[in-house]
């Protein structure tokens, strides 16, 4: 992951500012040519190109190609205004912040079944981030809830109540307790004078002379000079009982403090039999909801995604806003504010397609550009008064209609149990409550990704099918509250997920060509070349533009996995449309070791058909039976266009670590 580089010096009035991704007026000319070139070209496919000699085949790649235009305009819009964020930290914030002001902030690990020792690392860091520590408190919250989870946090808890930022804490909380106690014992020790002075200055009160008036002014003005005495305290006892029960009060405050100083803590949710747990979500919500955390902000991480020290500061200021007017900072409508997600993991060649560079890139900074940023789970900061506020909103709503609901209050109130990709809801939810979001594109965590091929397919499928859910259950299109931008890009996510369906169609029609001289498209001559190649040259330039600064060999396999991934796609949707149980499955975070040519059966297929396919079109025209030889050239071109995106997947079913990785 390339972070941006931010100048916290006072380049930029303000405490952040945003300003247009580079290259987006180009992105812009380039996408609009791009548009007309497609659109000319499909117009000329509908008109003039379809085999009606072979509709059964002609029709499903007219129709592939129709999905892939409109995917195109989608794609566009999404990413007509990326904005790039600058801030400065909390602690150089112009007028400052006063560090007693600063929120408090509640670290959430989510973990299931990981080794005790990766949690442990991300705990480590979370306590090491640079923030005061009275005003942060790190939490695992493990839904497996292991014996040898509960130790390791329990150790881990007793060093950091050992370390010396919180001895050096401890020490300035028992200086300020030991301070107060002093004050309470002097005044405890003028109860003995008390009753004398009381007498004095009822002796002075009664003085029946024509100076009575002054006598009375002279007791009153020794009371508030001498004993501070307001008003409303008749007398001196008063005025002491009050100030010994505003220090006893103090003492106690100073007490809790030293007790509450343990800043790492375990949450275990129970799991009663016949309750639905909610996965991910209902781990998150019992945290929130259980009366154990109370943070203004809540920032959540994978188990295996190590924060930086600078995280909190880094992305705190935006949800402040400086009130000009009454001349303190005011929290504002951001929900939350997501960051980008990296591994250190990754070995060379990037396998598996993990680089996300494009995701928490172009497409992150677009989605900021319409207030539509997405929370993916991790790396992320909450604000809880907006989590629970509308999570409450809609648990009520679901409990008008089932009142069973309520046994399941502490799991569904926060964070989306609707999906299984319960990070993306909530951000839907959210804004269509009128919260706002942002995207801060500076790597602040680092995780890992998975290093199997099983793994990856696990957690890709994950992601699908709960897209899928949300739009079979939530349609941003009907969702109240969204902007019309902001539902255009839920749906353009949730619309890429149907694509292989599309990419069926176009890596089996060259296959059935070889093998049965029966084309898609009625010519494939010059006509065909005049439509096609100015529309394919100009789609190139518009992504590259688009994606600018990332490595080439990173958007290639970005490419391949969206194409080769499309047997799980299929499955995604079928799995959802036709009601099929669908269970949250945790990534692992360790490798699986193995050989995974079973998982990538049908692109083996489709490769092997294709390769053969090829093989069987040559032979005819080495015989001098290929009575198309052009258009068999034109479809050979296309099938090694596909086995080379295929090919990334099949790689990596076989690919193995290195020794020196």
């Amino acid at each position: 992951m390339t972070s941006t580089s931010f100048d916290n010096s006072a380049n930029f009035s303000g405490n952040s500012r945003s300003t247009l991704k580079k290259r987006t007026l180009l992105f812009r000319y380039l996408a609009e040519i791009n548009l007309i070139f497609g659109f000319w070209y499909l117009q000329w496919r509908i008109t003039h190109s379809i085999n009606f000699d072979a509709l059964w085949l002609s029709i499903p790649l007219l129709l592939a190609e129709i999905y892939s235009y409109f995917g195109g305009v989608l794609f566009v819009i999404g990413l007509w205004r990326p904005l790039v964020r600058q801030v400065k930290s909390l602690d150089q914030m112009i007028p400052p912040l006063e560090q007693s002001e600063w929120p408090t902030v509640d670290v959430f690990i989510t973990c299931y079944n990981e080794p005790p020792e990766i949690v442990e690392q991300t705990a480590t860091a979370a306590l090491a981030i640079d923030y005061p520590a009275n005003k942060l408190h790190v939490y695992v919250l493990d839904d497996g809830n292991s014996p040898a989870m509960r130790t390791m946090t329990e150790r881990l808890c007793i060093q950091d109540l050992q370390s010396p930022l919180l001895q050096q804490e401890a020490n300035r909380i028992d200086a300020e307790r030991s301070r107060l106690v002093e004050r309470l014992q002097k005044l405890e020790n003028l109860k003995f004078n008390i009753q004398a002075a009381e007498d004095w200055l009822q002796e002075l009160s009664s003085i029946q002379t024509k100076e009575t008036t002054s006598a009375a002014e002279l007791v009153e003005s020794l009371q508030q000079f001498i004993l501070w005495l307001p008003p409303e305290h008749q007398s001196i006892t008063a005025r002491l009982t009050t100030e010994k029960r505003a220090l006893e009060k103090a003492i106690h405050h100073k007490e809790l403090e030293l007790v509450q100083l343990a800043r790492f803590h375990y949450i275990a949710r129970p799991k009663p039999v016949g309750v639905p747990h909610h996965a991910k979500a209902g781990n998150l919500n019992y945290a929130i909801f259980s009366g154990e955390t109370a943070g203004e902000f809540i920032l959540t991480l994978d188990a295996d995604h190590i924060p930086k020290p600078q995280f909190l500061k880094r992305v705190l200021p935006y949800f402040y806003t400086y009130n000009l007017f009454t001349g303190k900072y005011e929290q504002n409508r951001i929900a939350f504010v997501q960051t980008p997600q990296d591994f250190y993991n990754i070995p060379s060649g990037d396998p598996f397609g993990h680089k996300a560079n494009l995701f928490y890139g172009p497409l992150q900074q677009g989605k900021d550009g319409m207030n539509a940023a997405f929370y993916t789970g991790t790396n992320a900061i909450l604000r809880r008064e907006a989590l629970i506020n509308v999570g409450l909103q809609y648990f009520a709503d679901e409990f008008s209609k089932d009142e069973t609901k309520l046994d399941e209050f502490q799991l569904v109130g926060g964070v989306s149990s609707n999906s299984i990709t319960e990070d993306m809801n909530t951000a839907m939810r959210l804004h269509g409550a009128g919260w706002k979001s942002i995207y801060h594109h500076e790597l602040l965590a680092e995780g890992l990704a998975p290093d199997d091929l099983s793994s990856t397919l696990k957690q890709r499928l994950r992601w699908a099918q709960g897209t899928i859910q949300v739009l079979s259950k939530e349609n941003p299109f009907a969702k109240p509250g969204l902007t019309f931008w902001q539902r255009l890009q839920y749906f353009k996510t949730m619309y890429s997920y149907f694509s292989g369906f599309a990419t069926l169609v176009f890596i089996v029609c060259p296959v059935i060509y070889f093998f049965t001289e029966i084309a898609p498209v009625q010519t494939f001559g010059d006509d065909f070349a005049i439509h096609f190649i100015p529309a394919f040259i100009i789609n190139r330039l518009t992504f590259l533009a688009m994606s600018w600064g990332i490595p080439a060999g990173e958007l290639w396999r970005s490419e391949q996995y969206a194409i080769a991934l499309f047997p799980l796609l299929i499955q995604a949707v079928w799995s959802v449309f036709t009601g099929q149980k669908i269970n949250f499955q945790v990534t692992p975070k360790q490798r699986q070791s193995g050989i995974y040519l079973r998982m990538v059966w049908p692109q083996l297929l489709v490769f092997s058909l294709t390769i053969l396919g090829m093989l069987w079109s040559f032979y005819l025209f080495v015989i001098g039976q290929n009575n198309y030889p052009w258009t068999s050239l034109v479809n050979s071109a296309w099938a090694i266009y596909n086995l080379l995106l295929l090919w990334g997947i099949i790689r990596a079913a076989v690919w193995q670590p290195s020794q020196k990785y």
